[in-house]
């Protein structure tokens, strides 16, 4: 028996639509055209799922963090549903099955990627810690460690009063409390692991602490004396109480027992 019409005519009435055809909010999803010139898209007919907002956040909930962002791109109602921050918090932990995530970045781009190295670990540093004997007790790189902290040389340790470190065993963030910082050397924004206790409120940037002309010419005079950087500098300026030479003398002596801790 011939079909009295085309296929086209077999088309339900509620996935063809207008193309002028707008959302309550006043969006226009355009899709692709049938051979009349209607617009067929199941985004721009008469579902009304697809602007519910409730129905948007139950979908949006099973939405890795990358879909979860290219979604917020399809129209205002669902970048209003996908960019709600306890959802983007809920999908940044969700693969880790981190416990929480405290703190809020400087910028919204910062849920867009969840990936194992957005995180790092922070190692309150200790006399003699150095870069190499880090690198083996995290079972990273020495040059991943350089290259997360802003670092040109291992002398730039001895500025600072921590370090990240990359994380190399995701098994460390199951049920952790991750905090998103923005670190004064490293310059970036990441979520940080404290493997004991939490962050310090009074952990402070020793490379800042420059007040006076003449404590300026000091260290400046130290910094070509010792061949480093401002910032360690400052931190030998800082230990010695202001005393320039024993300063120089402590460097020294901490280049010394480095150089002998290398050695084979």
């Amino acid at each position: 028996m011939e079909r009295g019409g085309s296929e086209d005519d077999e088309i339900p009435n509620q996935l063809i639509s207008d193309p002028t055809e707008t959302l309550e909010n006043g969006s226009n999803l355009t899709g692709t055209l049938d051979y009349s010139g209607n617009n067929i898209s199941a985004l721009n007919s008469n579902f009304s799922a697809l602007i519910s907002r409730d129905i948007l956040q139950t979908i949006f909930e099973r939405l890795p963090l990358s879909d979860l962002a290219r979604s917020a791109c399809v129209c205002r109602v669902w970048n209003s549903v996908a960019s709600d921050r306890e959802m983007q918090i809920r999908a940044f932990k969700s693969p880790w099955k981190l416990k929480d995530v405290v703190g809020k970045p400087s910028s919204g781009s910062f849920w867009r990627d969840n990936s194992l190295g957005r995180f790092a670990i922070s190692h309150r540093l200790v006399r003699t810690d150095t870069v190499a004997g880090l690198a083996v007790k995290y079972s990273v790189q020495v040059m991943d460690i350089k290259r997360l902290n802003n670092m040109m040389s291992d002398h730039g340790i001895y500025s600072r009063q921590r370090l990240l470190i990359p994380l190399s065993n995701p098994d460390a963030l199951l049920n952790s409390t991750c905090y998103i910082e923005l670190d004064v050397h490293a310059k970036r924004e990441v979520a940080v692991l404290y493997l004991e206790g939490g962050p310090d409120d009074k952990l402070s940037n020793l490379a800042n602490r420059t007040t006076g002309r003449g404590k300026r010419r000091i260290v400046d005079s130290m910094k070509r004396t010792m061949q480093v950087d401002d910032g360690t500098a400052e931190y030998y300026f800082a230990i010695s109480n202001g005393d320039p030479r024993a300063a120089v003398s402590q460097f020294f002596r901490d280049l010394r027992w480095e150089q002998q801790a290398r050695a084979p």
